[in-house]
């Protein structure tokens, strides 16, 4: 079940931080829930398919640390994030995934709910240059089984994002 809403729609903003950012920008959106499956192996690819939407449209939200510093990687489910091009794409030399207790903390949300959008502490962020093919994409709202729906260029204008070559299939 999808729950539409246009920038300043009754209704949009509640729920999330993710959403709360999304809705007061006033940014056009679609909120998408589903019944989160704990026993699901990919909170992503269940994602796309609760949503009947491509793997390639679905976008991950993954926390890494380059050079010491936490760095968001916003990815498609279909693909897995290339360490080093992450590290490239902001200037840094070494990249590796974030300690999650590290990432759920920093960010504000649980693992498999992670948002790029409305973090507790805002990251710096690289949107995969994959997104730009789509007329939107879908990540995650800030839970599991709450996906925001929105074009990519809205996504990296409200985080800041390096557009980049950053995931590999």
């Amino acid at each position: 079940m999808a729950k539409k809403n246009k920038a300043g729609g009754a209704g949009g903003g509640a729920g999330t931080p993710a959403l709360t950012v999304v809705t007061s920008a006033g940014v056009p959106h679609t909120v998408h829930a589903y019944e989160h499956d704990p026993a699901h192996p990919s909170y992503g690819e269940e994602a796309a398919e609760a949503l009947g939407v491509s793997a390639d449209r679905v976008f991950k939200t993954l926390v890494a640390d380059v050079d010491g510093a936490l760095t968001v990687a916003v990815v498609p489910v279909s693909a897995s994030l290339d360490l080093k091009a992450l590290a490239a794409a902001v200037g840094g030399k070494r990249a590796a995934m974030a300690d999650p207790v590290l990432a759920e903390r920093t960010t504000g949300y649980v693992r498999g709910g992670i948002s790029p959008l409305g973090q507790r502490r805002r990251l710096r962020t690289v949107l995969d240059a994959s997104a730009s093919a789509h007329a939107t994409i879908c990540v995650s709202a800030g839970r599991r089984g709450l996906e925001v729906e929105l074009a990519p260029a809205d996504l990296a204008s409200l985080t800041s994002a390096v557009v980049a070559p950053v995931a590999r299939p």
